[in-house]
């Protein structure tokens, strides 16, 4: 398997576009997609322009772009869908799994990280991250400087947001963790986030920060386990209606309550239209300390039974919460519909277009008009893709941002030449 980025000079915004602006490059040069399949089966002709689908036309009838810049790009064997978003990393803390003692706090060493990180993420196929970043203590925005930059760095690549995590936000030691949180906003943080579950005081921790929330006008994302019932309420009764929006997760705690009692709290938290971020390919740092930092099968189904808007992340990336964590979502959407949370088509609209809705992102359609944000992945059908889609070509903005190759050989047999199964290879005929 081999990866690499498509040698395209990289334009910066022009001062004043927000940090967090995902609007098309109208610079994108033309791009004509051919011979890709849909979902519904179908296969098209695709022509970006300005960074969005200006065209979608059945097979061989959209012309190709003129000698302005513009490329074609075979898809033939490809299944095009709108692109995934990541709505739960940890990238300051990503690829430490192997560090011989604590990782380095350094802010050029975490900005390292988190750069390399983001770039296997986009090489999987997700154009847009929320990374949660630790924020206080001795580190104070070190972490989250160094999220900044990368996310400056890697514009018009990749679109990457942070959350803001402090860890105590009440009683005397807490007045320090208000104002770095304060800090970290006007800083850059797009989100406040945290970790109630982990403070003495685990709802003045969830009302300190829709304070900050609602006073500079951001998303608020928290880490919980979700296992008291009653706290659950209180949290859906102070955030229920918050604009732009809350996501918690991964509510693994859910799954130890019984019935009713689950039932009755997904219940509220979708009156209070309360997002739940899952992490089926494990759990994260941030809730090191509480009972479980796994997966919980049955919660996904359990919130979508009630009405929730559940989307799926990563968590961590090869980091001592989950050294063997890829960060991949169509892994997440695989294991959601392995564990019989819903079906494939379900599972990839919770990495997909439920990940962009978490993230406040405009809607992503094979249409005309809509974003050029699109994944091609090698395969017939979303099922397929879920099992077996390692070859991938990702589009932000209107143009190629990363390609990932992936050719299967296998020794000469009679028996399967006799029966002509398929082979994969990068021209058609002989496996290179």
């Amino acid at each position: 398997m081999t990866e690499s980025v498509p040698s395209q000079p990289h334009q910066p915004k022009p001062q004043g576009r927000p940090e967090t602006d995902d609007a098309p490059d109208d610079r994108a040069p033309a791009l004509l997609l051919s011979g890709a399949r849909l979902g519904d089966g179908r296969v098209v002709d695709v022509r970006l322009s300005g960074g969005r689908i200006e065209a979608v036309g059945t097979a061989g009838s959209l012309a190709a772009p003129d000698a302005t810049g513009g490329t074609r790009v075979d898809l033939a064997g490809y299944l095009l869908l709108p692109a995934p978003a990541e709505p739960h990393a940890h990238l300051d803390s990503a690829l430490t799994a192997d560090c011989p003692g604590p990782p380095s706090e350094a802010q050029q060493d975490v900005q390292r990280r988190v750069t390399e990180a983001a770039l296997l993420q986009l090489g999987h196929g997700a154009t847009a991250l929320r990374t949660h970043v630790r924020v206080g203590d001795l580190r104070g925005l070190t972490a989250l400087e160094a999220v900044l930059e990368s996310r400056r760095a890697l514009r018009g690549l990749v679109e990457l947001t942070a959350v803001a995590m402090p860890r105590v936000l009440t009683g005397t030691a807490g007045a320090e963790g208000l104002a770095v949180l304060r800090d970290a906003v006007k800083t850059g943080a797009g989100v406040v986030g945290g970790c109630p579950d982990l403070d003495p005081d685990p709802t003045g921790y969830v009302e300190a920060v829709l304070g900050v929330a609602a006073e500079f006008g951001c998303a608020v994302d928290l880490h919980t386990e979700g296992g008291d019932p009653a706290r659950l309420a209180r949290l859906a009764a102070m955030a229920g209606g918050l604009r732009p929006g809350v996501t918690i997760g991964p509510c693994t705690g859910l799954a130890a309550l019984p019935r009713e009692a689950a039932e009755r709290a997904a219940a509220r938290l979708a009156a209070a239209g309360i997002s739940v971020a899952c992490l089926p390919q494990g759990g994260c740092g941030a809730l090191a300390g509480s009972a479980s930092s796994g997966y919980a099968p049955g919660v996904a189904r359990l919130l979508r039974a009630a009405g929730v808007r559940v989307t799926a992340g990563g968590g961590a990336l090869r980091d001592a919460a989950n050294p063997v964590g890829r960060g991949d979502p169509l892994e997440a959407a695989f294991l959601l519909a392995s564990y019989g949370e819903c079906g494939a088509q379900a599972a990839y609209e919770a990495v997909s277009g439920r990940a962009r809705e978490v993230l406040g992102l405009p809607e992503v359609r094979v249409e005309a008009g809509f974003p050029a944000e699109l994944l091609a992945v090698r395969g017939q059908r979303i099922d397929a893709v879920l099992s077996l889609g390692y070859s991938r070509i990702v589009i932000h903005r209107g143009r190629v941002v990363s390609r990932t190759s992936a050719v299967r050989e296998y020794a000469d047999c009679a028996t399967t030449a006799a029966l002509d199964l398929p082979r994969q290879s990068r021209s058609g005929g002989t496996p290179a």
